[in-house]
């Protein structure tokens, strides 16, 4: 009986997987046809010195965003879901309110980084002063579209399909914007307005989306304060912290290495490694996505159905992971080079080495897609942490030790190294976790 109930949780939970992932799919398939659309008009309006220093701006706010944001989205996925099963929709508004002051106070502390750095690295970075206030500008847009807590709101109800609707918002209003900018503003300040009003367009969206679903059941916007919910949720503080960490490690080396790259190599090699890693990460968008899902699932599973199911479900995303890594690896060696030429030009086409490697290095991560969010439905957040700590100071060391010597090939090299070791970290400990 307990097999057949955990077999059945491990079904259910796989369905929504699919069904949730689809969603997210269907939504990012939209954004990955037309970003090569709209990254044909940049690469080719802009020329490969001019993308570059476009290029270095996008990450320079990328990584602040990445420094300063948390993934309250599973903060109100986690200590929302008792209050909703509950009716306690107060209780639930304070969790709500608790991520949203602190999305509030990444955007200021986000805004007062992102001034240092353009004031201290902006002459490095081959930026005027007119573009480091440009830049500064745009690096407050991300800021202020910070939009974790409101798809946090959607997860929690099921609705991946609204989420899949607001997330389409960002490409659409960049091919709109890229066209216009084409016509009206051919250069790099034109893109990035189009670049900050697609970012806005899907803040508001996903906002009136998650009010229009959560309804009544987001309980009253006045009950009680948002910091009772330290107390009324107890570990959400050491959970915030430890999601917020990993995220940030996990990420800030893949927008570190373009701003590097830049230092090293000038804008025009920023701009190779930007584009070929913006084209190997299209073609593995289902890695981010699949994470998404499987976290939700595979946190209600823990706690509904238990231990064996927890294990059936796992074992099951593992395999659909695996096949859908090694059919995009093959997609990278056999259309990848055309695939650039087609989008960007020929002067663009030297960066097919990188787009393999930084490829290669993706489909890796994807393969141990569920690895990270097993560790924390089971509590492990702390050991998830640790790992990614080790693996991303080992991305950023070999950058630094293989790009002087072998330019942008060591930097995408040095990310093929650092996903296979933290793929055989994460795998050993995901081993042991279900073991016990």
């Amino acid at each position: 009986m307990d097999s057949k109930r955990g077999s059945g949780g491990a079904q259910e939970g796989f369905a929504r997987i699919l069904a949730n992932t689809g969603w997210l799919l269907g939504g990012k398939g939209v954004g990955a046809v037309l970003s090569l659309a709209y990254l044909a008009i940049v690469t080719r309006t802009l020329g490969v010195a001019d993308f570059g220093r476009f290029a270095l701006v996008l990450s320079a706010a990328n990584v602040i965003k990445t420094l300063v944001s948390f993934d309250s989205w599973q903060i109100v996925v986690r200590y929302g879901q008792p209050h909703l099963a509950s009716g306690n929709g107060d209780a639930l508004n304070r969790v709500l309110r608790f991520c949203i002051l602190i999305d509030l106070g990444s955007a200021v502390a986000g805004g007062l980084i992102a001034a240092f750095i353009i004031l201290a690295f902006g002459s490095l970075m081959d930026l005027s002063a007119g573009m480091g206030w440009q830049a500064w500008i745009f690096c407050m847009v991300m800021m202020i579209t910070i939009r974790s807590s409101p798809t946090g709101v959607l997860r929690l109800f099921d609705r991946f399909d609204s989420g899949a609707f607001a997330e389409t918002m960002i490409p659409v209003g960049r091919m709109i914007g890229a066209l216009l900018a084409w016509v009206l503003m051919p250069n790099v300040t034109g893109f990035l307005i189009a670049w900050s009003v697609a970012e806005l367009l899907c803040a508001v969206s996903y906002w009136w989306l998650a009010i229009r679903v959560g309804g009544d059941s987001l309980g009253g916007w006045r009950a009680g304060k948002a910091m009772d919910a330290r107390t009324e949720n107890p570990g959400i503080v050491g959970f915030l912290t430890a999601t917020n960490l990993q995220t940030t490690l996990s990420s800030v080396g893949q927008q570190v290495a373009v701003l590097v790259v830049g230092l090293f190599v000038g804008p025009a090699g920023a701009g190779l490694y930007r584009l070929a890693n913006q084209l190997a990460n299209s073609l593995t968008k289902i890695s981010s996505l699949l994470s998404r899902s499987i976290f939700v699932e595979l946190s209600r599973t823990h706690g509904s159905h238990g231990h064996e199911a927890l294990g059936m479900l796992f074992r099951r995303t593992n395999r659909l992971a695996l096949i859908a890594g090694a059919v995009i690896i093959v997609l990278i060696l056999t259309i990848g080079h055309p695939l650039l030429g087609l989008i960007a030009g020929k002067a663009f086409l030297p960066g097919y080495p990188l787009l393999v490697l930084l490829g290669i290095s993706a489909c890796i991560d994807l393969i141990g897609v569920s690895y990270r969010p097993l560790l924390m439905a089971t509590d492990r957040a702390t050991l998830s942490l640790r790992i990614t700590l080790v693996s991303t100071a080992m991305l950023l060391g070999m950058q630094a030790a293989l790009l002087p010597l072998y330019g942008t090939i060591g930097a995408a090299a040095a990310n093929v190294v650092a996903s296979i070791i933290g793929f055989a970290m994460m795998g050993l400990a995901s081993r042991r976790a279900m073991s016990r």
